[in-house]
Parts: structure tokens; C-alpha cells; sequence
């Protein structure tokens, strides 16, 4: 089983270093749908995902439509939006196969066509939407990504580690 993170067609290289940093720490893959607001050469996004680049897989994605036909099992396609009626931790994200988090873009989220489409695969994070828009893209997905790891009961990551110079020893 294998957790992906989708950003279409992310704008803010910060975010996105971010969330590919969130990516190497989770070994989750991220996909990126063009077109990119930001070069992926950016200084911004480098230094957001500091050192982490050579530890996350990457897969650039050239449109929406084609990333959505290479999802073998469209059930464990999610949709995180705002606009969704269903809380993201109804969902069981223990079943086997791939999991897709598809996030829509900083500004405007995803297609409404593509919403109507998959209406029954959208999830939302809580908010009161009286005080804000959204969430940050990046909490977003780090809240998301981590309710997924937790049902999958952090498989293959570290629930304890020491250091050479452990501040709790």
C-alpha cells in the first residue's frame, strides 16, 4: 500500500517544498499536475524542502484528465476540498492498494467539473469557514496524510528513535 500526494497545479513554491519535505518524512510519493506556478529549480521551494529533494519521488503529472485514467482504482481516489460534505476521517484508508490525495490549486481548488464528477470521493478537513477560506495547502495535506498513516498504523515509519545525543535520555 502506497499514500500519494497530488498538488494540481500548485503556485506557491513554498508550499510545495513543504509538502515535499512532509513527502520524505511519510515515504509518500508526490505527484505534481502542470502547469507549475514556479520552476522546480526555484530558490524558495528548494530551501523549503531543504535537503529532502533526493528523498522523495516525484512524478510530474502533464494534465489533470491523464492523472485521474492512471488511477487504477478510482474508490481510493480522495478529493480534498472545502466543498465536500464528508469529514476525511470517515474514510477507511486501510483497504489494500494505493491511496491518491488530490489537492486543488492554492487560489481556486479543483474543477468544479472534475468536483461533480467524484463527488462521492470528497473529504474536508474541518474549519470554521466564517473566519477563513481555507487552510494552508501544506497543513492541509500534512493533516490528511497523517490521519491516513495513523489508520495504516505508521507502517515502515519510526513511532520511536534515539539520537547519538537524545535531549530525553
Amino acid at each position: 500500500m502506497t499514500n500519494h500526494i497530488v498538488l494540481f497545479e500548485p503556485l506557491f513554491p513554498a508550499n510545495t517544498g513543504n509538502i515535499a519535505r512532509t513527502c520524505a518524512g511519510t515515504d509518500t510519493v508526490l505527484h505534481l499536475i502542470r502547469p507549475l506556478g514556479f520552476s522546480t529549480d526555484d530558490k524558495h521551494m528548494k530551501r523549503a524542502g531543504l535537503d529532502y529533494w533526493n528523498r522523495v519521488k516525484i512524478v510530474y503529472e502533464d494534465n489533470l484528465q491523464s492523472f485521474i485514467e492512471s488511477v487504477p482504482d478510482k474508490q481510493q481516489l480522495y478529493l480534498v476540498s472545502k466543498f465536500a460534505s464528508r469529514d476525511y476521517t470517515e474514510v477507511d484508508y486501510t483497504k489494500p492498494g494505493d491511496h491518491y490525495f488530490l489537492f486543488g490549486k492554492e487560489t481556486a481548488g479543483l474543477p468544479e467539473k472534475t468536483m461533480l464528477r467524484y463527488q462521492d470521493n470528497t473529504i474536508r478537513i474541518p474549519q470554521d469557514d466564517d473566519n477563513i477560506r481555507a487552510l494552508n495547502l501544506s497543513n492541509s495535506v500534512a493533516i490528511v496524510i497523517y490521519e491516513a498513516l495513523r489508520q495504516q498504523k505508521f507502517n515502515n515509519l519510526a513511532r520511536v528513535h534515539r539520537y547519538p545525543h537524545d535531549k530525553l535520555k
